[in-house]
């Protein structure tokens, strides 16, 4: 398949799916391991790691030297994290309220938790589970 194939799309949002409604982290740690090859592990690891070190405010230079990656893969991460209410900011924002065991803290929200300050919650609806797509729209 190549990017521009409509199976990618379908495909890509089946697995979306089922890995949203999978609680399960021994479970992902597994599929992932089986789906991916080290080199692509390594990869997806390596942009993870991108996102966490660019919202740090690290130079790109130096995000460069330390994780081995290319200023154009940096520059890219970088606008993406930038842009307001991005998917980086959404999903580092779950990251942000979970322990290191994988729970929930029981540390402030987040800037885009919903219980924090700059967010309403929607009357009557009780406040969103974290990490819920409710929880970030």
């Amino acid at each position: 398949m190549t990017a521009l194939d409509p199976r990618v799309k379908k495909n890509m949002g089946e697995l979306c799916r089922v890995l949203a409604e999978t609680n399960d982290r021994e479970l992902l740690e597994a599929f992932f391991s089986c789906l991916l090859t080290p080199a692509e592990t390594a990869d997806i690891a390596a942009r993870w790691a991108l996102v966490k070190t660019l919202r740090e405010g690290l130079p790109q230079r130096e995000i460069a030297r330390l994780l081995g990656l290319s200023l154009c893969k940096i520059t890219r991460g970088s606008r993406e994290l930038k842009k307001p209410g991005s998917a980086f900011q959404r999903i580092l924002a779950i990251l942000d309220n979970l322990d290191p065991e994988g729970g929930p803290e029981n540390s402030p929200p987040g800037p885009l938790h919903p219980n924090h300050n700059n967010r309403q919650n929607k009357p009557g609806k009780g406040n969103p589970k974290i990490g819920s797509p409710e929880a970030y729209k």
